[in-house]
């Protein structure tokens, strides 16, 4: 993996929900406050990333699943209490970052896919 992974991968999701009027982009610039960097819907971050991985907000039971497979672990936004509807997924599983940024939208958008 090499230091840019993450971003170039975040960049891909950036580029796949930008067609979606209802997903609001990160914020440009390098100074941005939490939330500034994420994608958002309804207001609320579903998707960012974080030390380097991509951070995921899904139903308990997702991330459940998600860290049992191995392919996830929970987050810790860095207060040692580890979030019960947040996972981090690692480049390593690049692959999935899509569909399970899919996942994350509809679950904090809470309805069905927009059609671009």
């Amino acid at each position: 993996m090499t230091a840019h992974e993450p971003d170039v991968l975040f960049e891909r999701l950036v580029r796949r929900f930008g067609a979606d009027p209802r997903v609001t982009l990160p914020s440009a610039g390098k100074e941005r406050k939490f939330g500034d960097a994420g994608l958002k819907v309804g207001g609320k971050i579903f998707a960012m990333v974080s030390k380097g991985e991509l951070v995921l907000k899904l139903p308990r039971e997702r991330v459940e699943e998600l860290v049992g497979s191995a392919t996830g672990r929970r987050f810790d936004p860095g207060h040692g209490r580890l979030m019960k509807e947040w996972v981090t997924i690692s480049p390593r599983h690049g692959a999935c970052w899509e569909v399970l940024a899919e996942e994350a939208l509809q679950f904090v958008g809470g309805g069905a896919a927009a059609t671009p």
